[in-house]
């Protein structure tokens, strides 16, 4: 996780869940740089903190990783995107839970191996990668960054098979943990997802170009077609003969991660056959069924609650309102702020929109609440407006437990649910009445008829402490026997 004291965003900003990154590779296109930059802006909801693209020209890889936006780093007249040479990229956005805001820690990372340079860029969080690096400082390895990342590099360098493939898949085997996982070495594009297939990852296709992403939406920006999925487990290889398939880990119940569908993906973006946009949608049905209250209008907190918003709205026969307006140009770190601009935090990012709130009961959606702070700010803001009651309403379960597989959550003990009943919390924040959506009809609305508690299919740890994969570097939990070996399947 990200150490405190490089943390630097705003109060405001602490108090919410961040996706780790985003990633995506394309390969044999001539205008391969372009196209990842572009690729990444459409990703950049996914990390803020960081973006790096490494291509490869025919003879050397050009590698471009820097601290800040896409646009920042990568916008228009940049020297770092007029020397992204090349007919294949690899592209990153990084929001960081494992390792900290360092420039070392950017990726794709980069290393040099006995049969040629790899670039690797991750998105997802080891769950053994602590256990795994003091084996491999014990044994004489070098880290460059406190990223897990770079764990999953050293054990494709120290690997003993000769192909890339092998190295690689070799090097997986040892690791615990969720990861949607995009190489690049100089004649192949590589992408591949653990075999409980928690992180999303697409494959797509532009002029004959294959493209790995975290999320269809990078393919819309380029106008490239969504081809499918990448299979859990799956590991997909690109190359001039075309794309290879191989299924080299042993198969594991599918635990994609729901709050994928509640907060990270973007709205527009279609996940495991899913359009997120309308998954958000039911989620507010649902939770207006479950959770009808007296009310003259629904507004979301912008911006994530906007689709669930639209649907408890329509199911309750409410009008939807923008009863608070985003500032969407408050940088992450903008400013080093006095204690007084950290008070006003909220207020720097949302103000209320009085004309309609004034003498109103208001029914407020947002996806989720954290640590709390934020959620009670803005219910003040709008009891301050005008508002005469505020009911708020959550599109998600309460959030009780950390997460180990990639989302940048807070210590349990910091999380208001894991310490508070919800009727605590109600008088915590303030409001009239609180809500969550319950795990059946968040289910429900993923078009599941029950979550089945011998297999659930999502993960949910988060709301429901079920965690999928052993947390090694956590409790020190088992670690079960390794997986075969490539070399070893039929």
């Amino acid at each position: 996780m990200t150490h405190p004291a490089e943390q630097t965003s705003l109060a405001f900003e602490d108090d919410t869940l961040h996706e780790e990154c985003g990633v995506f590779g394309i390969f044999g296109h001539d205008d391969a740089g372009a196209l990842a930059v572009l690729g990444l802006h459409a990703l950049q909801h996914r990390g803020q903190e960081s973006a790096g693209i490494v291509t490869y020209d025919g003879a050397q890889f050009i590698a471009e990783r820097h601290l800040g936006l896409v646009g920042d780093v990568f916008g228009k007249n940049s020297e770092h995107a007029r020397k992204l040479r090349g007919r294949h990229a690899l592209g990153h956005v990084r929001y960081s839970t494992t390792g900290g805001t360092t420039v070392r820690n950017v990726q794709p990372m980069f290393a040099d191996l006995a049969g040629g340079g790899i670039a690797l860029a991750h998105n997802g969080n080891l769950t053994n990668s602590v256990a795994l690096r003091d084996e491999l400082v014990h044994e004489g390895a070098i880290f460059q960054s406190t990223s897990d990342t770079e764990t999953i590099i050293h054990l494709v360098a120290r690997s003993r098979y000769v192909p890339v493939l092998d190295k690689l898949v070799d090097a997986l085997k040892q690791v615990e943990g969720a990861y949607s996982l995009v190489g690049l070495t100089s004649k192949k594009l590589i992408g591949v997802r653990d075999p409980f297939g928690v992180r999303p990852l697409v494959l797509g296709e532009l002029d004959g170009a294959p493209i790995l992403a975290s999320e269809s939406c990078a393919l819309d920006i380029i106008g490239a077609s969504f081809v499918r999925d990448v299979e859990p487990g799956e590991l997909i290889v690109a190359s001039k003969h075309g794309l290879e398939s191989y299924f080299p880990f042993a198969e594991q119940p599918e635990r994609f991660c729901i709050f994928e569908y509640i907060y990270f993906a973007r709205p527009d973006s279609v996940v495991e056959g899913r359009n997120v946009y309308e998954v958000r949608k039911r989620i507010g049905e649902e939770l207006a069924r479950e959770f009808p209250v007296d009310a003259d209008m629904v507004i979301p907190v912008p911006d994530s609650g906007v689709p669930a918003a639209l649907g408890y709205a329509n199911a309750a026969k409410l009008p939807f309102e923008i009863g608070i307006i985003r500032n969407h140009y408050v940088g992450r770190t903008f400013i080093e702020p006095s204690d007084r601009i950290r008070h006003l935090g909220v207020r720097l990012k949302h103000n209320p929109n009085r004309a309609q709130l004034k003498g109103k009961r208001v029914v407020l959606v947002d996806d989720s609440i954290v640590r709390g702070t934020t959620s009670k700010k803005i219910v003040q803001m709008v009891r301050d407006a005008g508002a005469l009651e505020v009911h708020f309403r959550i599109a998600s379960p309460p959030t009780t437990h950390s997460c180990f597989y990639g989302v940048d959550t807070p210590n349990r003990q910091d999380l208001l649910a894991h310490r508070m009943s919800v009727e605590e919390m109600r008088q915590f924040i303030d409001a009239d009445s609180l809500a969550f959506i319950s795990m059946e009809a968040l289910y429900r609305a993923m078009g599941e008829a029950e979550r089945s508690a011998k297999r659930p299919q999502f993960c949910d740890a988060c709301f429901s402490g079920d965690y999928p994969i052993a947390l090694t570097d956590v409790d020190g939990g088992f670690k079960g026997a390794q997986l075969s070996l490539l070399a070893e399947m039929a």
